[in-house]
């Protein structure tokens, strides 16, 4: 490797003659533990418990009335109708999204739960659940469950920029 940097004789010799008396510093001092992060973590227990509050709700033998005709979406009766036509025109845009392909239908009931369940405690309006298509499984189960929670405003299919019909925004209710 080529030094950068060489100094000539007569300038080692004045740096020598600076520095002449000094004796090294004997390092003594201790490295800082690194700083810890303190961010708000829910207890394990709370966590687990609004899971299983959460799926409570979603029954498969309950069959809520959908239509079948033209994309998946759903509005409860004391919502306006006009929250489903803004979610199909792409208004709300999501801020968590939840990805079930490869789940079992009883790991995305739980999901779901866990979903719902942290957009109220972050106070989240809208959320993206992505079921894929697959066998149709759980194209077909995830707007039923989602039909049955009481904190769900609606849900439309997703625009095609969020997963088109491989994909459900939904619209939580939060509290005031």
């Amino acid at each position: 490797m080529k030094k950068r940097y060489q100094l000539a004789d007569e300038e080692r010799q004045i740096f020598r003659e600076s520095i002449a008396g000094t004796k090294p510093i004997r390092q003594d001092t201790v490295k800082p533990p690194k700083p810890r992060l303190k961010r708000a973590v829910l207890p394990a227990r709370r966590l687990l418990q609004e899971q299983v509050d959460a799926s409570f709700y979603f029954s498969d033998e309950f069959q809520p009335l959908l239509d079948n005709d033209g994309p998946a979406r759903y509005v409860r009766p004391d919502a306006s109708p006009y929250e489903v036509k803004k979610l199909r025109r792409g208004d709300y845009t999501p801020e968590l999204f939840l990805d079930l392909h490869g789940l079992t239908q009883a790991q995305a009931k739980e999901e779901l739960g866990a979903l719902i369940a942290a957009c109220r405690r972050e106070h989240v309006l809208c959320a993206c659940v992505m079921h894929g298509h697959g066998k149709h499984i759980l194209k077909q189960q995830t707007p039923l469950w989602l039909a049955q929670h009481p904190d769900v405003l609606g849900f439309h299919q997703a625009p095609n920029t969020f997963g088109g019909d491989a994909a459900l925004l939904v619209l939580i209710e939060l509290d005031e």
